[in-house]
């Protein structure tokens, strides 16, 4: 047993402190400002696993986490955020501020200098232009773009020259600059010709300035990724990459144990599995806090749930603690609300959950929920019925889902369970709000910044005729105004009241049922080193770019 691998062993109930130690905000750098270093010699294989497949390559249109696990890998973003929420460079030269002149003081001029000297995957040199046709393809209207969020208040993007361009912003934004951390920047040659971008050759075959190349994709299997050695940071030191898709949790846990898995991605080790994997021999297990949150999803645009009765009586039919105990062997911690418990804007005051059948039956016969023959309840026609969706093979989820549609049933609520490949799952069916109601993990900031306009802004609603991740289809004028008035203002004391009241008032309105704030179980081989927990970031490859074997 290597001392690596004590480092992990948590019992169940102790597993949540390590959700502390990755903070959002903190004071440290890390030393990626650096220039060219010597490349290492790439040596070896490593196969890291997901229980979802990645399906969409072009990182700026609509995706979902695990789509990030391959960006990480292939693209590279302007800059990025270390786990104590600091920013560092990557194509930049400098990440820019008010301090170096990058930003006014007044935030409405930028100027971001690159990198010299870095290429493409296919050669060609990487410019200015690059990023300009990356932030203005994101606004382009006939794009299906992932976010608009920032990129909308962006005027006058200029080129200088090949490492440096300017641009103004219509008003300030505080956000920004964790928007672009999350922007990865493809490359302008590669669409040069092409009518409708949304189906560009490229978004099958992409080219990044990343650590590894795209080699190969079998689709349903896996995706082999090739060193870049004129990668234009310290790395890569992995020959190939193999990003393997497991649906099936047992078996990629199974898997993990016989060492046919280096490193266990998302949705990681699942906790019933916790006291079994500290004791596998060769193998460093930790828990690590992130900022993803659980809940039950609902699509707003149903009748069913437009009666905050129901939204209500739902969220105290819902049994939370049983579920984290009884299938996550207490490793998550129930939340109340989207941000994360280490967050400076996180708000520790919102009304706590009671699990109250009788409660639930009161609210819904308050409200003129009358049950039907079948005892099912109905109101003006509408039947208290849905469909609740996720991923297939995720053994914790379903047996939560079957837990769920029992204490619904018990107040006159029928829950149909209707779940699907997570290609299906999370394609169009999840982008484009085609559910009744999901059990789903979300991260819904930008790094460390608590902005959340993408998710929760009225406009951003994909089936409203917006261009986000409001996939709940939920719209609140309240709501609103909040998130631009949080976007407006740089200080941080300002930015945290605006954010807690927010948070009260979807604790409130509940457009989700809130569950627990992920603590996932992660592991690898000891011979491998890289990995790292952030919660600023994510998908484990946030650092590939370091990983190593031996």
């Amino acid at each position: 047993m290597t001392d690596k691998k004590k480092t992990g062993h948590l019992n169940r109930r102790s597993a949540l402190t390590l959700m502390g130690a990755a903070g959002l905000i903190g004071p440290s750098m890390i030393g990626r400002d650096r220039a060219f270093a010597a490349n290492a010699d790439a040596t070896g294989q490593l196969v890291l696993a997901f229980s979802q497949e990645p399906t969409v390559f072009n990182p700026l249109m609509p995706h979902i986490e695990v789509d990030e696990g391959v960006y990480y890998a292939v693209f590279d973003t302007l800059f990025d955020f270390d786990p104590d929420g600091e920013f560092f460079p990557i194509l930049a030269a400098e990440v820019p501020t008010v301090a170096n002149g990058g930003i006014s003081e007044d935030g409405l001029s930028w100027t971001l200098k690159l990198k010299e000297g870095v290429t493409w995957h296919d050669g060609t040199p990487f410019t200015a232009e690059d990023v300009k046709f990356s932030l203005e393809l994101t606004m382009d209207p006939d794009f299906r773009s992932f976010r608009s969020t920032g990129y909308k208040f962006m005027r006058n993007i200029t080129v200088v020259s090949d490492t440096e361009l300017t641009w103004e912003m219509s008003e300030p934004f505080a956000p920004m600059a964790a928007i672009l951390a999350s922007t990865y920047i493809i490359p302008k040659h590669a669409f040069e010709g092409v009518e409708d971008k949304n189906s560009a050759p490229f978004n099958n075959a992409p080219i990044g300035t990343g650590p590894f190349k795209f080699k190969n994709r079998m689709a349903g299997d896996h995706i082999e990724l090739e060193a870049n050695a004129d990668y234009h940071m310290d790395g890569p030191f992995l020959k190939t990459l193999i990003i393997k898709y497991v649906p099936d949790l047992n078996v990629m846990y199974t898997q993990f144990k016989s060492g046919d898995i280096d490193v266990i991605g998302l949705q990681y080790i699942t906790p019933d599995h916790l006291a079994e994997a500290e004791t596998l021999a060769g193998k460093v297990v930790t828990v690590a806090g992130t900022a993803t949150f659980e809940s039950i999803g609902l699509n707003m645009t149903r009748p069913q749930f437009q009666d905050l009765a129901v939204r209500k009586a739902l969220y105290a039919a819902l049994d939370k603690t049983s579920i984290i105990d009884a299938l996550y062997y207490g490793v998550p911690t129930p939340t109340e609300t989207y941000m994360p418990q280490q967050s400076y804007y996180y708000n520790d005051s919102l009304p706590k959950h009671e699990f109250d059948l009788e409660k639930a039956k009161a609210l819904l016969d308050e409200a003129g929920w009358v049950p039907g023959s079948d005892g099912i309840r109905e109101k003006d026609g509408v039947r208290l019925e849905f469909s609740n969706s996720t991923t297939a093979g995720n053994h914790l989820r379903e047996q939560a889902q079957q837990f769920i549609q029992q204490t619904f049933a018990e107040i006159g609520v029928k829950m149909e369970i209707k779940n699907f490949p997570p290609a299906v799952m999370w394609g169009d069916y999840w982008m484009n709000s085609e559910f009744d109601s999901v059990v789903v993990g979300l991260n819904t900031l930008a790094g460390a910044d608590p902005d959340t306009s993408d998710y929760f802004m009225s406009t951003m609603s994909p089936t409203l005729g917006g261009a986000g991740q409001n996939t709940f289809a939920y719209q609140n004028p309240k709501v609103d105004e909040l998130l631009v008035k949080g976007a407006s203002s740089f200080v941080p004391e300002e930015r945290k009241a605006i954010y807690e009241e927010m948070q009260a008032v979807i604790r409130e309105d509940l457009p989700f049922l809130p569950v627990f704030q992920y603590a996932v179980i992660k592991g690898w081989k000891d011979d491998v080193t890289g990995p790292a927990p952030n919660v600023n970031n994510r998908i484990d490859t946030w650092n590939v770019r370091d990983w190593k074997r031996g």
